[in-house]
């Protein structure tokens, strides 16, 4: 099947999984091993920072995934998907695009760190921030006691996105933006349709505000006619699932009120995803029931959450590699790969059990 028909089936079977690695996530080991990964356990779509070091760790994951793509079968997993892979871009200032800072020198030697014990992504050492493992969530920002520590963001420019899909293939992109900002999303969207043909999907994500509903149809106004498939993106409570199953309901509430809105285009959520929010939404009956996508949900993204979920095993690897002096490649610990997938499966399993696997 091709990687072009297999997601977009999935997205109108309800079954559409994506990979949120982050805007502004760099952690090169970590992300070719989370694409290898997901990409075994079924993910549909895998979404990187706009940095050409990342999409290639990436697209090595998914390369070696393809190798690996029948003993995953023979394994009981899915084991033949390509996902698409994802960019990101912002039309202003945006949580997703930045990191934390600070001046380590300034911290009292008796501190008790508690923006190292709170942050998800183990990004706080003494030295400060490790930069390149820092996604933005913002958890250490308000736990320091004295208020030491801020944020640097960035803008990733359409010009810069474009060289992307011209270079290095990427397949789709996602635009966050926030009610309210018509003019700076039309210029963005000028500078950058002239290279949408070559897309395979443009998503939009945006969370909740006053006027919504209205701000997403001006959005829709101003990108149509499309040539790819759109999703609107629901971002709930952004960079949160890890902390605790509350978190989906606000992703949820949202996702709600954009599906009665009857917009084109599919409903992602994202924002506060996790193991919670599949069987919620099935509770609700909003995800995979047979009904047509104006009633129903079309997939879920995990970022947080996803990542998390198999920290554990990459930081057994990163540990097995320092004391033992062996490759850090997932692959090369073929028990360590198995019990990755797994564990990866059992969330993407949620949105897509094996025996219905591609079926759109």
């Amino acid at each position: 099947m091709s990687d072009l028909i297999f997601p977009l089936q999935s997205l109108k079977a309800g079954q559409w999984f994506k990979l949120i690695c982050g805007a502004s996530f760099q952690d090169l080991p970590a992300i070719r091993s989370l694409a290898l990964v997901y990409t075994l356990a079924g993910a549909d779509c895998i979404d990187v920072a706009a940095d050409p070091a990342v999409i290639t760790a990436a697209q090595d994951g998914i390369r070696i995934a393809s190798q690996w793509a029948k003993i995953a079968q023979n394994k009981g997993f899915p084991g033949i998907n390509k996902p698409w892979l994802m960019v990101s871009l912002n039309d202003g200032e945006d949580p997703h695009f930045r990191k934390a800072h600070f001046n380590p020198e300034h911290c009292p030697p008796d501190c008790p760190r508690p923006c190292e014990s709170i942050c998800p992504a183990q990004a706080i050492s003494l030295e400060g921030v490790i930069d390149r493992r820092c996604y933005g969530c913002g958890r250490c920002l308000p736990v320091c006691p004295l208020k030491l520590i801020d944020t640097r963001s960035h803008i990733i420019t359409p010009k810069a996105i474009a060289s992307l899909i011209e270079t290095m293939g990427i397949d789709a992109i996602e635009i966050h933006t926030q009610v309210g900002r018509e003019a700076e999303f039309s210029q963005l969207w000028q500078q950058l349709s002239p290279w949408v043909s070559q897309l395979k999907l443009l998503a939009i994500s945006c969370p909740d505000g006053e006027g919504l509903i209205n701000y997403l149809q001006t959005l829709y106004d101003l990108i149509s006619p499309l040539p790819c498939a759109l999703i609107w993106q629901t971002d709930g409570r952004p960079m949160s699932g890890d902390i605790g199953q509350g978190t989906t309901h606000a992703t949820i509430k949202l996702g709600q009120k954009v599906l009665n809105a009857n917009l084109p285009g599919w409903i992602q959520l994202a924002g506060g995803t996790n193991d919670y929010t599949a069987p919620k939404l099935k509770e609700l009956g909003l995800l995979n029931d047979g009904i047509t996508a104006s009633q129903s949900v079309a997939g879920i993204a995990y970022g947080s959450y996803a990542r998390c979920l198999l920290s554990p095993l990459l930081e057994t690897l990163e540990r097995q590699a320092m004391s033992l002096n062996t490759s850090n490649l997932l692959e090369d610990s073929p028990e360590l790969l198995w019990q990755a997938v797994e564990t990866a499966y059992s969330l993407v399993s949620q949105l897509k059990p094996l025996g219905n696997f591609c079926n759109a």
